[in-house]
């Protein structure tokens, strides 16, 4: 198997179990409905350890493209190989969206709610409030690739790393991820998002392109941070990028912030749902 192939797999099935499982907890008339926040992080972070044993010695099992760019970044990943697999994480993500859309066919039609819907496929904040937002995404992903370069540079975890990695992002969905929903992957919710558009879903609703660009351009900047603050602190090799992607952070959170208008309280998706 290709690693192309590799990423298109892996990153399927991390979106088949993570939108699985907050279908299965915001559709009416599943049993596991309004089963919670909880659920939906352990979904998530069992879904991308499945991914990671499944394709972790064909790819990496990146199945994030801020990973990629974060690898990339610090010289532990082939800035050619970089096009090819986020192509790979977004084809993946599309098909995995696609057949949790089939699973849970009757569902859609059960349920009103159409932020509910949208929730099963891409995230949304809690309270909708740009430069928040947009630092809630960046900051879990730093923490992300800040985490998978320690648990990698760590031999005990040696065999375990799929697992303590799945742990990871349970880890920040519970701590960080109650204000956005913690996409801290693009493809997992750029995909989706495409899919959601595409799809004829039951009573769907707008697919907020709006704040679709918060859950791509944050973990990219944050991925990026994450990778080069390691290298700065852990390995003691300061990368020319690292000013960049502070520069980039600095402004981005500054335009954010100047062309932000008066929060608006939204209903809640996926962290609503779970309380």
């Amino acid at each position: 198997m290709s690693a192309f192939l590799g990423e298109v797999i892996g990153t399927m099935i991390l979106i088949i179990l993570g939108g699985g499982v907050v279908a299965g907890v915001v559709l009416k008339g599943t049993k596991s409905e309004n089963s919670g926040w909880i659920v939906i992080t352990m979904g998530w972070g069992l879904g991308v350890a499945m991914g990671v044993y499944a394709v972790g010695e064909i790819s990496g099992a990146h199945l994030n493209p801020a990973v990629t760019v974060g690898f990339a970044l610090i010289g532990e990943f082939a800035w050619s190989q970089v096009p090819g697999y986020i192509a790979a994480q977004m084809i993946g993500a599309f098909i995995g969206a696609t057949l949790v859309w089939l699973h849970y066919y009757p569902h859609w039609k059960a349920t009103q709610d159409q932020e509910a819907k949208l929730a099963v496929f891409s995230t949304g904040p809690a309270i909708r409030h740009t430069p928040a937002n947009l630092f809630s995404e960046i900051l879990g992903t730093f923490v992300l690739v800040l985490g998978l370069l320690a648990i990698g540079a760590n031999a005990f975890t040696e065999g375990l790393n799929p697992l303590i990695v799945g742990f990871l992002i349970v880890v920040i969905g519970l701590s960080l991820g109650g204000t956005t929903g913690y996409a801290i992957n693009p493809a997992r919710d750029l995909g989706p998002r495409i899919a959601h558009f595409l799809l004829p879903i039951a009573g769907k609703g707008s697919s907020d392109w709006k704040y679709a660009w918060v859950p791509v351009i944050g973990p990219i900047i944050g991925g990026g941070l994450g990778a080069l603050f390691y290298a700065a602190a852990f390995e003691g090799i300061v990368y020319s990028a690292l000013w960049i992607f502070l520069v980039a952070f600095a402004v981005v959170m500054i335009a954010s912030i100047l062309f932000h208008k008066n929060p608006v309280a939204t209903t809640n998706t996926e962290k609503d749902l779970a309380a």
